[in-house]
């Protein structure tokens, strides 16, 4: 399909509300998730009982920044955002999450209240677990207990890493990282038409997952599509070029 302005344009997959996730697909994005993958079926779908489905339009919170912290969630259907306040109010996103990816938090996980917001990109479908369901999961599955120690452990390291690059970086190298993230995450191989990134990604969204500003972010999306490496839409970005963004990632040029 093309746009009148003669752009071409991707559909997006999305959940069309209302909605109930089926059994197969809520077991099937367990067994995909950190906590849970590998799993036996009987231990995913004791798991599967325990959980609350939620859908949520485009543009509906799963909950907000400052909110008390209850439940850990799966990405079953569709894609959400994740930001966390700014020194000015406005909100940066830390990440774009799509099926079988986590997230959430819980005070008896160390987190008392969200620290940041979590928002629907397009209609999506989650799995909800409250904190004392969530225990009995791990007691009865130690290895998830060991799971979350280690995804501890690996968030602490990354803020770390995060905070000793940023200053370092440029702008380049922080849009090529984000965008191999995103591909690594939600990527989808179309063949000719590059690693498909079936998200609606403003300017504005990658800006935050980047560090930088919506007008710098944009420079380097240009030049990036002037060099055939990636390619774009509204709702959209396509990859084309995979080796080429690791190059940039590891040895950008620019503002930084």
């Amino acid at each position: 399909m093309t746009t009148p302005d003669g752009r071409r344009t991707i559909p997006l997959a999305e959940v069309t509300l209302p909605h109930t996730c089926p059994a197969p697909v809520r077991l099937g994005v367990l067994d995909r998730s950190a906590y849970f993958h590998g799993l036996s079926e009987a231990a995913l779908e004791r798991i599967d009982r325990r959980m609350r489905t939620l859908t949520l339009p485009a543009d509906a919170p799963a909950f907000r920044a400052g909110e008390p912290a209850e439940a850990l969630y799966v990405v079953a259907e569709g894609r959400l955002r994740i930001a966390e306040p700014t020194p000015s109010g406005a909100l940066a996103v830390t990440d774009i999450l799509g099926p079988g990816q986590m997230f959430g938090a819980m005070s008896s996980l160390g987190e008392p209240f969200h620290r940041r917001t979590a928002t629907a990109l397009v209609g999506t479908c989650l799995l909800r677990i409250g904190q004392e369901a969530f225990r009995e999961v791990m007691v009865e599955n130690p290895v998830v207990g060991l799971r979350v120690v280690d995804d501890l452990a690996a968030r602490l390291s990354r803020a770390q890493t995060d905070l000793g690059t940023q200053s370092t970086d440029t702008v380049e190298q922080r849009v090529a990282r984000a965008l191999l993230r995103l591909a690594d995450s939600l990527g989808e191989d179309r063949g000719a038409q590059g690693l498909l990134l079936e998200v609606p990604l403003s300017r504005a969204d990658l800006a935050g997952l980047a560090r930088s500003t919506p007008e710098s972010v944009s420079r380097v999306m240009s030049a990036l599509r002037r060099e055939g490496i990636i390619d774009s839409g509204r709702r959209w970005t396509s990859i084309l070029d995979r080796d080429a963004l690791e190059v940039r990632a590891a040895d950008g040029g620019g503002e930084r």
